[in-house]
């Protein structure tokens, strides 16, 4: 059963039954307060309900809910977009790129080589023909350690 906001309502535990009771005004002037209520909170509905059962119909309360459901929706997609966005951003403080590592190497002389590319050198070292015994052997020894880490 449906009951005014703001009345007491418990639980008879003797009895079982859910009981509930208005609240008693303190100065008569409950009127005076409801109205106040209204003014400070716009658009909520505050005071006196009406609990007559044909007030709603199912229809109207399921497009109430849709409503509902679809502002929470679009409440939750936008505070997930600004929150992947300053991940993003504080990411993109910490790293830079690889091509601007490069130029900025370069700038300093320093030759900065991929693990892929280190990897294609040894491959090579080891098939030349050029190659001693000892130099193949350091190249499988670090190709081991390259291939390791993918």
């Amino acid at each position: 059963q449906a009951v005014p906001a703001g009345s007491h309502v418990r639980l008879n535990l003797q009895t079982g039954e859910r009981e509930a009771k208005l609240p008693d005004s303190e100065d008569g002037n409950s009127e005076a307060r409801e109205e106040r209520r209204r003014k400070r909170y716009p658009g909520r509905v505050l005071g006196k309900v009406d609990v007559d059962a044909n007030s709603f119909t199912s229809q109207e309360l399921k497009k109430a809910l849709a409503k509902m459901k679809e502002s929470e929706k679009a409440e939750r997609k936008v505070s997930e977009e600004s929150s992947l966005f300053l991940q993003q951003l504080s990411v993109r403080r910490k790293f830079r790129p690889i091509e601007q590592l490069k130029e900025e190497f370069e700038k300093l002389n320093v030759k900065m080589e991929t693990d892929y590319e280190i990897m294609v050198k040894l491959i090579s070292k080891f098939n030349s023909s050029a190659s001693t015994l000892a130099d193949k052997v350091a190249a499988l020894y670090d190709l081991e350690y390259y291939v390791h880490q993918v």
